[in-house]
């Protein structure tokens, strides 16, 4: 959005998990009177804008591609998606090429833009004492702290690293792991939450500003990444 109003556009963003159905889109466009719509993620943004009276296009997320193809309902309302979108974003040719052999008619209007990341770590963020608020010792000379950034979904599979990191610091102290991220999914958060508690080196960190979050994975000793399909980690970026 700052990006776009930087270049002398009004963008209005919106969560795609408020809405329910492409009427209260339709709802939103008679009283704001919009232009034109993008939608971010195949199904989960792109449902939403089915049978929609201004012209939009579509940023493919990774996991509609990936992972929701493979529900039939899921990829039945995809494919009428992409028929009516005027064009559709994928970050590489890979995933290009996996949206045009299920969707042949609609390659000649998907376009592959490589992914851009700004990052803005901030200066007076306190490592000492992010670390202290989460009971994880504050001697950087030996401390080994790792970090997962993501949103608490199944999909991110965060619990496939907290035993064997927990094994890790049971070996050596200096090993740590933190996982922050938004409760994406408050089902699975809880089980997340659960088995940290019974995981020693392994901390459930709360959210934090994204400057200071991008002054952390500059401290921390590694940025590690567990995802089962993954297609546009920004983490990873942030960290090249």
């Amino acid at each position: 959005r700052n990006h776009l109003h930087a270049a002398g556009h009004i963008c209005v963003l919106k969560d795609a998990f408020m809405y329910e159905s492409p009427a209260e889109i339709a709802n939103l466009n008679s009283t704001d009177k919009f232009d034109a719509a993008l939608a971010i993620h195949l199904y989960k943004g792109g449902r939403l804008l089915q049978g929609s009276r201004i012209p939009f296009g579509i940023i493919f997320g990774g996991t509609d591609v990936n992972e929701d193809i493979r529900c039939e309902e899921k990829r039945r309302v995809m494919g009428a998606v992409l028929g009516e979108a005027r064009f559709a974003v994928a970050f590489t040719m890979k995933m290009k090429e996996l949206a045009a052999a299920e969707w042949p008619d609609a390659r000649k209007k998907i376009y592959v833009q490589t992914q851009g990341i700004k990052t803005t770590p901030s200066e007076t963020f306190d490592w000492d004492r992010f670390l202290q608020n989460a009971d994880i010792p504050t001697d950087t000379a030996s401390l080994h702290m790792f970090l997962l950034v993501c949103g608490l979904r199944r999909v991110k599979d965060p619990l496939y690293l907290v035993d064997a990191f927990s094994e890790w610091h049971r070996k050596d102290p200096r090993v740590h792991l933190g996982i922050i991220g938004p409760a994406v999914d408050p089902v699975f958060t809880s089980e997340v939450q659960e088995k940290v508690k019974r995981a020693p080196g392994v901390h459930l960190l709360e959210e934090v500003p994204q400057d200071d979050l991008h002054a952390a994975v500059r401290r921390c000793f590694a940025v590690v990444n567990s995802s089962v399909s993954e297609g546009m980690s920004a983490a990873v970026l942030e960290v090249i």
